[in-house]
């Protein structure tokens, strides 16, 4: 590593922030939790319906979707609600559809039956990966869900293929840290969210050079920090798993 980049809270550069999940959070949702990283707080919700979208219609498959929400006052400065706006923005469709893409990866759509789960991911308070945290607390309260339908006899079996998480990382005044919070992602140079299943397989990246472009190694390093933090992200989302009946 390269740089002398200080972190406000003292974390090493490859150290996640304090992490926090919380199951059954919403007594209505077969799934939910709030997931807590650093001062980023996401409430999530897993919607089971016995319904899918046209084109899965009679096709014997299911269907896993997301929505996505930032309450007005998550940031410093109040924002208007979309639904008042009328449409959703671009960035919101954006990590609606990440957040759909990464949870089906890790599903066997053909054992959930024509039935759609819906992750609804609100977040409270934002400090940088909002979206991250969200497919990391979504697949909990995806599996949490699954887990419910096989007790009620509805699937024969939890058809997850691989636990899933993902994480932030970025290129702050030379040096590559991970999970990045909101002033770090300000001021990185380069930023990289990473999707990743339990045993290091990608599902999704997403680099971009906010500034000049970054060179091969540096995305190898950043890569590393992910594959690490994802890691650790998946072991804290089995242990909060492990304590359901």
């Amino acid at each position: 590593m390269t740089g002398t980049a200080t972190r406000r809270d003292a974390r090493a550069p490859d150290q996640l922030r304090p992490l926090k999940i919380e199951l059954g959070v919403n007594v209505h949702a077969e799934g939910s939790c709030l997931i807590e990283m650093g001062r980023t707080r996401v409430w999530i919700t897993a919607s089971v319906e016995d319904r899918v979208p046209m084109h899965r219609r009679g096709s014997g498959q299911g269907w896993i979707t997301a929505e996505y929400s930032m309450l007005p006052r998550a940031t410093h400065d109040r924002g208007s609600r979309e639904a008042i706006q009328g449409r959703l923005g671009g960035r919101t469709h954006e990590i609606q559809r990440l957040i759909g893409r990464s949870l089906r990866a890790a599903v066997d759509m053909g054992k959930i039956g024509e039935r759609t789960i819906t992750l609804d991911c609100d977040v409270l308070q934002a400090d940088g990966g909002t979206r991250t945290a969200s497919i990391t607390g979504a697949f909990v309260a995806l599996y949490m869900a699954i887990k419910r339908m096989k007790d009620a006899r509805m699937i024969s079996e939890i058809p997850v293929r691989q636990h899933l998480a993902a994480v932030s990382c970025g290129i702050v005044d030379g040096t590559p840290l991970l999970d990045l919070d909101y002033s770090e992602d300000f001021h990185a140079s380069t930023d990289l969210n990473s999707v990743m299943t339990e045993d290091g397989r990608l599902v999704e990246l997403q680099a971009t050079a906010e500034g000049a472009p970054y060179t091969r190694a540096e995305l190898d390093s950043m890569l590393a920090l992910a594959f690490k933090g994802i890691k650790e992200l998946i072991v804290a989302q089995k242990r909060a798993l492990a304590t359901l009946a």
